[in-house]
């Protein structure tokens, strides 16, 4: 055995490298798992048509609420009021697609985690 070897090629310190990795992977999975349970509670209101039609939903991409004003209802345009109704909450459910992917980016330290489903 040559002189000085210890039986490996610094083994020791790449495991505790890969030790020391894991954890830091743990901990930024219950970070990110945090942060989504954060925003799965958050609640996200959108109105439209100058506060005619207002959409409300939960962080789980919910929808909890509607709240639509009389005037908003025309009976000769039934139109306008699906479009608002849509609208309001393709605008809510926005707001709460943002706020997951901000909350998890930023538990994630800002690696980019989209190619895992996160």
């Amino acid at each position: 055995m040559a002189k000085g070897f210890k039986g490996g090629f610094g083994g020791g310190n790449m495991m505790r490298q890969q030790q020391q990795m894991q954890q830091k992977i743990m901990k930024m999975q219950q970070d990110v798992k945090e942060a989504q349970e954060a925003v799965e509670a958050q609640v996200f209101t959108a109105s439209v048509g100058g506060g005619a039609v207002s959409a409300t939903v939960n962080g789980k991409k919910e929808m909890t609420g509607i709240a639509i004003k009389p005037e908003a209802v025309d009976p000769e345009d039934v139109e306008m009021l699906q479009d608002l109704v849509i609208s309001a909450v393709n605008e809510a459910l926005r707001q709460a697609d943002e706020a997951m992917e901000n909350a998890v980016n930023k538990a994630a330290g800002g690696l980019n985690l989209g190619g895992f489903g996160l």
